[in-house]
């Protein structure tokens, strides 16, 4: 994802976020986030394809939101003021989903890997499109052609065609004519179609994210909160995780609402735990994006010692 210029914008190694974290009724996620909301400016952000970073405008009341923190798991989290928050809704499909099917179903070793792969693959190759069953859009239901109607829906059909296609061949003797673009040997030595590691790795990155899109709007609507935050490591800063969640809340909103992210998303625990322990007269000073002294202030290293003590604590 392209970021602003340098100084401008802190970029911190996130780390994972679990469930552990989020002991006391999520108190450490739901009081790392009033921090950065209410304290850090230029923290909070939508995206989108044409503008990836727009900064929100700070709001006098930030209460009540819902906080998605999206881990192994996904746990999402109504907050209705500075002690009042209840954990209202979560998904077994998460972060640990997508890196255990892909470790299943690729070679990648790592989830920056995985992401790595998803940037560029085509799910188009593996997933079925409205365009497919319709041959184009679907207005009457405001459905585009390029909308996912199923997720990995095209591999069945495209394994029983390669079966079909390696068998004639084999029935003509030809032993190479398995071997196209779309044929040949497959994973496991089965004969059939071909299907490329990125484009798997897109498809699967889409599905997780749509269905946590999806349901955060659905808790939202439930619960009557206008602000739906999108925080935990599965984010990574990753720009079609990001345009996947954003296109998930704007599509079942209508445009009318929309998710919000923020720079520092892997960090929400830690910041909690910290701010739980706090020095005495301890007070944040200055933050990247401030003006000080005549210049634009940006101390990652500072910051990145803060964060490090709030996990040893």
């Amino acid at each position: 994802m392209p970021h602003p210029s340098p100084g401008t914008v802190l970029s911190f190694r996130p780390l994972w976020i679990h469930w552990g974290v989020w002991r006391e009724g999520g108190s450490r996620g739901r009081r790392g986030l009033d921090f950065f909301i209410t304290e850090i400016p230029e923290e909070v952000f939508t995206y989108s394809e044409a503008n990836p970073m727009a900064f929100a405008a700070p709001r006098p009341d930030i209460y009540p939101y819902l906080l998605v923190n999206i881990g192994s798991g996904v746990s999402m989290v109504k907050v209705s003021g500075p002690q009042q928050y209840t954990r209202v809704s979560g998904s077994s499909l998460g972060g640990g989903t997508l890196w255990g099917l892909l470790s299943l179903l690729t070679q990648a070793k790592s989830f920056d890997e995985m992401l790595g792969m998803a940037e560029c693959g085509d799910n188009t190759k593996v997933d079925m499109l409205v365009g497919d069953i319709y041959g184009g859009g679907y207005g009457k239901v405001g459905l585009k052609s390029s909308t996912i109607a199923s997720s990995f829906g095209k591999v069945f059909k495209k394994k029983r065609e390669g079966e079909a296609a390696a068998a004639e061949a084999d029935g003509d003797g030809d032993g190479d004519g398995a071997e196209g673009a779309e044929g040949g040997e497959g994973a496991g030595g089965e004969k059939g179609p071909r299907f490329r590691e990125e484009d798997i790795s897109r498809s699967l990155l889409y599905a997780v994210s749509n269905n946590i899109g999806q349901i955060a709007y659905l808790v939202a609507q439930n619960h009557g909160l206008e602000h739906i935050y999108f925080g935990g490591s599965f984010i990574r800063g990753h720009r079609q995780t990001m345009n996947t969640l954003s296109y998930a809340i704007k599509f079942w909103s209508r445009g009318e609402q929309k998710a919000y992210f923020l720079r520092h998303e892997g960090y929400l625990g830690a910041v909690g735990a910290f701010l739980r322990r706090q020095p005495r007269n301890w007070g944040r000073r200055y933050s990247a994006g401030e003006e000080h002294g005549g210049r634009r202030v940006f101390t990652p290293a500072a910051a990145g010692a803060a964060a490090g003590a709030a996990v040893k604590e």
